[in-house]
């Protein structure tokens, strides 16, 4: 049996596919997973991926390929879910992935393997895609961008889920003449975008946490407006702590204006 140990990132895992496919080994005899292995078991070989773009794009182009965009992207949100080692009922993600990619590859039409729900693996990569997705949603909406003193735009998250190559894709499509930044607190990652550029996710250890509440006198004077307005509108009668919780999780309360 062989073990093909991925890094936890839409690159790791495709890349692990991709190892795994041309390993030879036969289908049966691989096994994906993500994270560090706590139990080595015998008779066992363990394998180390080491994520390549150009493996990776190959993976990419041909799931959408064979089994559409809707099914591709069904599979990359499961790959940012927030799973990272956690098998639940004894399914890795990286492993439940593969075995989707092979499900579907055996179907006359690939396009309808995320409807074999009866499948575990599946089944979890659905439930994993669906989390993904229903955050990303989430902060289509909620999301709030702050104009800093040099005129980028900038909004910090806490999503459980890493959903910044989602954000980064939306956002530069709706505002591609924005410099933004959007910086995951959580992973301390973020999306750096520049004008009429694509964006790109880079590490964000090391950001000036002081540069990126330096805002500007306009974005000053918008957040005093914003939240006056916010408070003339409420009406004291009728408020509804739960109802209120249930329309924005309070999760994203600390990184809305409005709330704070």
């Amino acid at each position: 049996m062989y073990t093909f140990i991925c890094e936890n990132n839409i690159d790791g895992i495709f890349t692990g596919v991709y190892d795994a496919w041309a390993s030879k080994y036969g289908h049966k005899n691989i096994r994906l997973t993500t994270g560090n292995v706590d139990n080595y078991e015998l008779f066992q070989e363990y394998i180390t991926v080491i994520p390549d773009t150009g493996k990776s794009v190959k993976v990419a182009r041909t799931l959408a390929d064979r089994f559409g965009t809707e099914v591709y992207e069904d599979i990359c949100n499961a790959i940012l879910s927030n799973e990272l080692t956690t098998r639940k009922h004894g399914l890795d993600k990286a492993d439940c992935i593969y075995r989707t990619i092979l499900l579907g590859f055996s179907m006359k039409d690939g396009s309808k393997v995320m409807t074999a729900l009866g499948e575990p693996y599946v089944h979890r990569v659905f439930e994993l895609g669906r989390a993904t997705f229903a955050e990303s949603h989430h902060l289509l909406g909620f999301l709030r961008f702050s104009e800093l003193e040099n005129g980028v735009l900038f909004s910090t998250i806490h999503p459980k889920n890493d959903v910044l190559p989602v954000l980064g894709a939306h956002f530069t499509d709706r505002l591609p003449l924005e410099n933004f930044i959007i910086y995951d607190e959580n992973r301390q990652l973020c999306v750096i975008h520049k004008a009429s550029k694509n964006f790109l996710i880079a590490d964000a250890s090391t950001l000036n946490q002081d540069i990126i509440k330096r805002y500007s006198e306009k974005e000053l004077e918008y957040r005093k407006l914003w939240c006056g307005f916010f408070e003339s509108i409420a009406i004291e009668a009728r408020k509804n702590p739960a109802l209120q919780s249930s329309n924005i999780p309070k999760r994203f309360w600390k990184d809305i204006v409005e709330f704070n």
